[in-house]
């Protein structure tokens, strides 16, 4: 009679872990119940998240949250956007106050094992610049000694600049600044020599802040690795499935041909992995605890990875940036999404 009943309890539990739809976790029951996707932004970097003229949130983390929304609640524009600086972003995430982190933040080791966060998929792929004006005369960064710099403090760039400078015997005068907005004016204004920081945010400061942007230059050299993409709370593995397939699926869609443009008639597509993406074949949105559609939505709303970048940071937009290594893999870049089985 014991082994029955332990037989019995065995199988239920079994049972409990089985594959199949998803259970809702908290930040989704949260986030129905309201009605929003809130997530963290900078709000004061082009091409990534900035205020256009009409006040409107524009660029690569912003429709990165926006596919989000789109998965979830079927409406890109179910979003609410907060301000967060470098000081203040994982407080904000681990506090509760915004859902999910999207700020151009670096993936790293130290902050992934020790601030209760997840990051989930890189959406964009850097290295740390030194950018100066043209008049210092500096043709890399062995001409640079002495020199002030200004930082961001608790960034990936503060780091970089010590172990650039250290590595290379030099001396430097650090112009420690708590804004990103404030770093800018400091350094097109000259209170500082060099400016340091993602290539990315340096063409964008250049393209959107500086006076006169052919008065700077970009040393050579990429310094260190800057995979950059949404990071969400420990504790939620449902949660962190959607932030992660919802970047998946762009750059999937990329990969396929799949566009904002033709995905109706990408429907009626004979690839198995194509009606898989689109929710023509199979229950994939149910493992996530979404409806079948919900790729969908974000290809239709969003578009696909290369739609996204063009817009924000390719030949279409200020910032003229090449794709590298934000390109998909089988065209040489770095993005590679699973398979959506």
């Amino acid at each position: 009679m014991k082994r029955v009943v332990i037989g019995a309890a065995m199988a239920a539990i079994l049972a409990g872990l089985a594959p199949g739809d998803a259970t809702a976790g908290p930040t989704i029951d949260a986030i129905k119940k309201r009605g929003t996707v809130i997530c963290g932004a900078n709000g004061n970097r082009a091409g990534f998240s900035s205020l256009n003229s009409k006040g409107e949130w524009i660029g690569m983390d912003v429709d990165t949250c926006k596919a989000i929304a789109a998965a979830v609640l079927g409406d890109k524009n179910k979003v609410q956007f907060i301000k967060t600086t470098s000081s203040t972003r994982f407080t904000a995430l681990q506090t509760g106050e915004i859902d999910v982190l999207t700020r151009n933040t670096t993936w790293t080791l130290s902050r992934d094992a020790k601030l209760g966060i997840d990051f989930v998929a890189p959406t964009f792929y850097d290295g740390q610049g030194f950018m100066v004006n043209k008049s210092t005369g500096a043709k890399s960064v062995k001409d640079l000694g002495g020199a002030t710099v200004c930082v961001l403090p608790g960034t990936t760039s503060e780091k970089v600049v010590a172990d650039v400078f250290r590595e290379n015997g030099l001396k430097y005068i650090p112009v420690v600044i708590e804004s990103k907005k404030e770093l800018n004016t400091a350094f097109f204004g000259g209170r500082c020599d060099v400016h340091v920081q993602s290539t990315s945010g340096l063409s964008a400061a250049r393209a959107t802040v500086a006076p006169n942007p052919e008065d700077f230059v970009l040393l050579p050299g990429i310094y260190g690795k800057d995979p950059m993409g949404p990071v969400v709370r420990q504790g939620d593995a449902q949660w962190r499935d959607i932030v992660a397939w919802s970047v998946y699926a762009m750059m999937t869609a990329e990969e396929l041909g799949v566009t904002s443009v033709n995905v109706d008639e990408k429907m009626k597509s004979k690839d198995a992995e194509t009606q898989r993406l689109l929710g023509v074949k199979g229950k994939l949105g149910a493992t996530l605890g979404l409806d079948n559609d919900w790729a969908y939505r974000i290809i239709k709303q969003i578009g696909n990875y290369g739609e996204v970048f063009e817009r924000n940071l390719g030949a279409d937009s200020p910032l003229k940036l090449a794709r590298g290594l934000n390109n998909i893999w089988t065209k040489g870049g770095l993005l590679y999404s699973p398979p959506f089985k």
